[in-house]
């Protein structure tokens, strides 16, 4: 099998450049071809002898992504794109503008394990993890698509990211280095379910990007109903482990939160949520669930989304309401899938 050079890192690919008898310095051109110029094949790299591009395309491969179909809001400008694996899985990611810059939300996983019954995501269960390379081939066919600088990532697409930890970290080095497109970490934000154990993992890498815990309930009862994670890791537990990545990073933790008519959005749910918040480095983000065609949940109306905004703020939590982008093109939060390609 060859080796992927797009999912390694530059000590990763140095040890493999001499491995290939050739000097070290070498990665680094490599490197900025393929994450800053986003070449796809060795030919591209003129600054390489011609015999030492030839030994490379021999023992190693530059994995691409390809651009099916693309979607665009007409409400918002929001950008959907359908990219193609290796395997002809149909992954999906969304691009959104904002004043600050233009935000890629990218996909880890094609399809996802964890269950939850509002989601998309999960519907076809999980085909396969994406290589650290295809997290950040999302982004560049992106960049490539729109012909500017993307300045923020979010991995909240398709798949829960810190159950493919090692492709994320890897991810975050090859996406923040100086030589390739030199995004902050502070404008990278990852999305979990709540995996606990890799919560605590993940406060401890010495990072300072942000995290964003898919809670959407303030208590257990109603967590196991909608999201089958919590069976494994109680509501209080996750809390607990927000407070421990605050401390070790200095960073606020944004608790997701959908509303779901009946289920999750009343009063006393505010209430209950605020007192388990209160004085903690945290924000919520209220979202109106999207609707997704294969479930009978219905989202919470707006007006439902203020009120439960309100009690909030009385209990002293910081909170925004999210405004929808890409819910005619089904690029919402819920809304992310994969699709064999037969489905495109």
């Amino acid at each position: 099998m060859k080796t992927d050079i797009r999912s390694m890192t530059i000590n990763e690919l140095e040890a493999y450049i001499k491995s290939l008898g050739e000097k070290p310095f070498r990665a680094k051109q490599i490197f900025e071809w393929v994450n800053q110029k986003f070449a796809l094949s060795f030919d591209e790299m003129t600054n390489l002898p011609k015999a030492f591009r030839e030994l490379l395309s021999k023992n190693s491969i530059i994995s691409k992504i390809e651009t099916v179909k693309k979607l665009v809001s007409t409400k918002d400008g929001t950008r959907k794109y359908l990219f193609e694996l290796k395997n002809d899985t149909i992954i999906e990611s969304v691009l959104m503008n904002y004043d600050h810059g233009n935000v890629a939300c990218i996909s880890s996983q094609a399809g996802c394990r964890m269950g939850c019954v509002f989601c998309a995501s999960t519907l076809n269960g999980l085909d396969r993890n994406l290589t650290a390379g295809e997290y950040s081939a999302q982004i560049y066919e992106i960049q490539k698509d729109i012909g500017e600088r993307v300045s923020g990532v979010v991995i909240m697409g398709c798949g829960e990211p810190l159950d493919n930890y090692d492709n994320t970290i890897k991810f975050i080095e090859l996406i923040t280095s100086e030589k390739g497109l030199s995004i902050g970490q502070r404008n990278i934000t990852i999305s979990t379910c709540g995996l606990v154990d890799k919560i605590l993992d993940f406060s401890n890498e010495g990072l300072k990007v942000n995290l964003a815990i898919s809670l959407h309930a303030p208590n257990d009862e109603i967590r196991k109903k909608i999201m089958p994670v919590a069976k494994r890791f109680k509501v209080d537990q996750i809390i607990e482990a927000g407070k421990y990545f605050s401390a070790e990073t200095g960073r606020r933790v944004t608790y997701e939160y959908s509303l779901i008519s009946g289920v999750n959005d009343s009063g006393d749910h505010a209430r209950e949520l605020g007192n388990k918040l209160r004085n903690t480095l945290s924000h919520v983000n209220l979202i109106t669930m999207n609707n997704v065609s294969e479930h009978n949940l219905k989202g919470s109306s707006g007006e439902k989304a203020y009120a439960f905004a309100k009690i909030l703020t009385e209990c002293g939590v910081t909170v925004t309401v999210r405004r929808k982008l890409g819910n005619d093109i089904d690029a919402a939060c819920g809304q992310i899938r994969n699709i064999s390609s037969g489905g495109v």
